[in-house]
């Protein structure tokens, strides 16, 4: 039982109610959300929050759906460049 909850920030992808735009991306700032994009026209919208507020957020008026935004990591290079 020596794990520690961890909640620090992970990345999401929000699907909004795009005639509804600026009023979830503000109700969704206020249960924690940094946003770091907006995409109004797709109703589209991302940003970072504590792992263990996607819940309140997936809550939110206006939200249909959260996604966890995936880090795709890719190895360096074999060559250096020079």
């Amino acid at each position: 039982m020596g794990q520690t909850a961890r909640s620090g920030p992970v990345g999401v992808i929000l699907s909004v109610d795009p005639d509804r735009f600026a009023q979830v991306v503000e109700a969704a700032r206020r249960v924690g959300l940094t946003v770091t994009g907006e995409q109004p026209i797709l109703g589209s919208l991302s940003g970072t929050i504590a792992e263990d507020r996607i819940p309140v957020l997936g809550a939110v008026d206006g939200v249909e759906s959260v996604d966890r935004e995936r880090i795709v990591r890719l190895p360096p290079p074999d060559a250096s460049p020079q």
